[in-house]
C-alpha cells in the first residue's frame, strides 16, 4: 500500500495553516485600523481562503482509482472527523441554523436535535459496517448485498435526487455570501463557487476533497465562534458563550414583554423565543426531528466519508471525532441567534425610521431585509414604504421588519458593530461550509454515475484512466446544472435541505438498516421498499409544494419522510417475506461483515 504524504504530515500541515490564518487575520485588523476600506478587507480574506483550498487541492491531486474514490483508505480518524464535520456543516448549518433559531425560537431546536441525533444512528447502525464491507459508494454496497443491477440503479437514482437537491442549496448560499462580501451579483457569486468546487473535486476526488475539507473546518469553526465570543465578552464579561447567553435569553424575554406593552409588537407577529409551540406544533416538531435524524444517517455523501478510514475501528472513532467537532458549532448556534435577536430588539426595534443602522440598507439592497413590505434599499425607500401605512408613526415596529433567516449569521458582526474584518471572517467561514459540503455532494454524484452506472453497468472493462475521466465529466455536468438552478433563486435554503433529508431517509434508510441487520432481507424487498418510500415522499413534496395538495394531518412537507419511512420499511419486510430468502452465501456474508474481526466482504470496491 502506498503511503499518503498528507496523512503522514497532516499535523504539521494544519498547524501551519492555523498559524498563517491567525497571522493573516491580525494583519487585516492592522490594515483596517489604518483606514483600508472594509470591502477590500472582506475581499482579501475571502479570496485568500479560496486560494488556500485550491492550493491544497492541487497538492493532493491523484490519478489512482482508490485515491479518487476513497482517499486510498488512509485518512486518520482525527482528520476524517474534521473533514466529515466540514462536509456535514453545510450552508444550512452555518448560515441557516442560527437564522432558524432566530425566527422560530425554541421550536428551531428541532433542527439541532435531529441533526445531532443522526450521528448516533450513523455510529451505531451503519458506518462501521459499511467500512467493513469495503465498497466505494452506497449503491456499490446495495448491489453487492442484494445482487444484480436493480438495487444499484435504484440507489443511484435516490442518491442523485437527494444529493442534487442539497447541492443546489449550497450554491444558493455561495451566491448569497459572495454577492454581499465580494461586491458581485448573486448569479456571479454562484459561478465563483462553482469554479472553486470544481478545482477541489476534479483534481484529486476524495483525496483532494478530504484534505481541503479539513482546512475548511478550521476556517469555518473559527469564523463561527469568534464573533459571539467577542459579543459575550463585551456584554457579559465571559467569552464562553455557552455559559453567558442564558442572561441574553432573560433580557430577550423581558424585551418581548416591553414590546407587547408598548405596542411595538403584537401576538400575531411576535414569536416568543423561549416558549415551545409558537412556530411548530408538537406533531410537526417531533416529525421534523425524526426525519432529520434518520435523514442524517442516510445521506450518501456523509456515509462515504467513513469509507476512507483505514479500519472499522477508525470508522467508529471518526464518527466520535465528527460529533465532537460538530457540537462546537451546534452548541454555539443558539447563542448566535440569541445575541442577534438581543441586538435587534435593543437597537433596531423602536428606533426612528431616520436612524436605522447601515446594515439594514446593505442587506436591503440585496432584497434580504424588508421594512413595511418593501426592500430596505435606502432610507428614502423605507420612509416611502412606511408612509403608505396609515398606522405607522415613524418608529420601526417588529411587524414592520422582515429579515431573511439566511442573513442572521452573516449580518451579526455588522448588527453588533464589530470590526469589518470579523464580518469578512464570517463570510470566509460561511463559504468554507458551503463549498466543503458541495464538494462532498458532487463527489457522491460523480462517483455514483461514473463507478456504479458507467463502470459497473455499461463498461466493466474500462481502464482506470477512462473510469476517472467519466466520473469527472459526470461531476462537471452535475455541478454546472446545480449552479444554473441555484442562480434562479429557488426556495429558502433550509427548506431545500430538509427536502434532501426526507428523500434520503425514505429512500435509503430501510434498505441500509435491514440490509445490514436482517439476513432475510431480499433484493426484491429492498428495491420495492426504496421505490415505495422514496416515491411517496417525493410525491408528497411535489404535490404539497407545487400541486396545491393539502398537507396530511397538518404535517409540513419538510417532514415528508414521516410518511415514506414506515411505508418503505413495511414494503421491504413484506416483499422480503413473500420472496425466496437470499442464498446461504449472502447470509453468511452479512454475518461476517457484522463481526468486528471478520474478513472484509469486498476489497477496494471489487468483490
Amino acid at each position: 500500500m502506498r503511503t499518503d504524504k498528507f496523512a503522514s504530515h497532516a499535523g504539521q500541515l494544519y498547524g501551519i495553516v492555523a498559524a498563517l490564518l491567525a497571522v493573516f487575520i491580525a494583519g487585516l485588523i492592522v490594515l483596517e485600523q489604518i483606514g483600508v476600506p472594509g470591502p477590500i478587507i472582506g475581499f482579501l480574506l475571502v479570496t485568500a481562503t479560496l486560494a488556500l483550498y485550491a492550493g491544497i487541492a492541487v497538492a493532493s491531486r491523484t490519478v489512482h482509482v482508490a485515491d479518487y474514490y476513497v482517499a486510498g483508505r488512509q485518512v486518520p480518524a482525527l482528520y476524517n472527523g474534521m473533514a466529515t464535520a466540514a462536509d456535514w456543516m453545510s450552508g444550512a448549518s452555518f448560515i441557516g441554523l442560527a437564522g432558524t433559531l432566530y425566527m422560530l425560537g425554541f421550536d428551531g431546536l428541532a433542527y439541532l436535535l435531529g441533526w445531532v441525533g443522526g450521528f448516533v444512528l450513523i455510529a451505531v447502525l451503519i458506518a462501521p459496517y459499511l467500512r467493513k464491507f469495503g465498497a466505494f459508494t452506497i449503491p456499490d454496497f446495495l448491489a453487492a448485498r442484494f445482487g444484480g443491477h436493480a438495487a444499484r440503479l435504484t440507489g443511484v437514482a435516490v442518491l442523485f435526487a437527494c444529493s442534487f437537491t442539497y447541492v443546489v442549496a449550497q450554491f444558493y448560499a455561495t451566491g448569497l455570501i459572495a454577492s454581499r462580501f465580494l461586491g458581485i451579483s448573486f448569479e456571479t457569486g454562484v459561478y465563483v463557487g462553482l469554479g472553486t468546487v470544481l478545482v477541489c473535486s476534479l483534481l484529486g476526488g476524495m483525496r483532494s476533497v478530504t484534505w481541503t475539507q479539513a482546512a475548511q473546518y478550521l476556517v469555518l469553526i473559527i469564523a463561527f465562534m469568534l464573533p459571539v465570543a467577542i459579543l459575550s465578552a463585551q456584554h457579559f464579561g465571559v467569552p464562553v458563550v455557552q455559559f453567558a447567553y442564558g442572561e441574553a435569553l432573560e433580557q430577550i424575554a423581558a424585551l418581548e414583554q416591553q414590546m407587547l406593552a408598548s405596542g411595538l409588537a403584537d401576538r400575531a407577529t411576535l414569536v416568543r423565543h423561549l416558549v415551545p409551540g409558537e412556530a411548530l406544533d408538537r406533531l410537526n416538531f417531533t416529525a421534523l426531528i425524526v426525519c432529520l435524524m434518520i435523514g442524517t444517517a442516510s445521506l450518501p455523501h456523509l456515509l462515504m466519508r467513513f469509507l476512507t478510514t483505514s479500519s472499522v475501528r477508525d470508522a467508529r472513532r471518526s464518527a466520535g471525532w465528527s460529533l465532537g467537532f460538530i457540537l462546537l458549532l451546534y452548541l454555539t448556534a443558539p447563542a448566535y441567534a440569541a445575541f442577534a435577536k438581543l441586538e435587534v430588539y435593543q437597537n433596531v426595534i423602536g428606533a426612528g425610521l431616520q436612524a436605522l443602522p447601515d446594515w439594514i440598507y446593505s442587506y436591503g439592497r440585496l432584497g434580504l431585509v424588508e421594512i413595511c413590505g418593501r426592500a430596505a434599499a435606502s432610507a428614502a425607500a423605507v420612509r416611502e414604504a412606511c408612509a403608505a401605512m396609515p398606522e405607522n408613526t415613524g418608529v420601526l415596529r417588529l411587524g414592520d421588519l422582515a429579515i431573511d433567516r439566511d442573513v442572521i449569521v452573516l449580518a451579526l458582526p455588522e448588527i453588533a458593530g464589530l470590526p469589518y474584518v470579523i464580518a469578512g471572517l464570517v463570510a470566509a467561514g460561511a463559504l468554507a461550509a458551503t463549498l466543503s459540503t458541495a464538494n462532498g455532494l458532487l463527489l457522491a454524484i460523480g462517483n455514483a454515475l461514473g463507478h456504479d452506472v458507467y463502470y459497473r453497468v455499461v463498461d466493466a472493462r474500462a481502464p482506470a484512466s477512462r473510469r476517472l475521466l467519466v466520473a469527472r465529466l459526470f461531476l462537471l455536468a452535475s455541478a454546472t446544472l446545480a449552479a444554473v438552478l441555484a442562480a434562479s433563486r429557488p426556495s429558502d435554503l433550509l427548506s431545500m435541505v430538509a427536502w434532501a433529508f426526507s428523500l434520503a431517509a425514505a429512500g435509503f434508510f430501510p434498505a441500509l438498516v435491514l440490509g445490514i441487520w436482517w439476513k432475510r432481507c431480499t433484493a426484491a424487498g429492498a428495491v420495492s421498499g426504496m421505490l415505495a418510500g422514496f416515491g411517496l415522499t417525493l410525491a408528497y413534496l411535489v404535490l404539497t409544494q407545487y400541486g396545491g395538495m393539502a398537507e396530511w394531518f397538518g404535517i409540513r412537507n419538510t417532514s415528508a419522510a414521516i410518511f415514506g419511512l414506515p411505508v418503505g420499511f413495511a414494503v421491504t419486510i413484506l416483499v422480503s417475506l413473500l420472496t425466496p430468502a437470499p442464498s446461504r452465501h449472502v447470509q453468511a456474508m452479512v454475518e461476517e461483515f457484522r463481526k468486528p474481526a471478520g474478513r472484509p466482504g469486498m476489497l477496494d470496491g471489487a468483490p
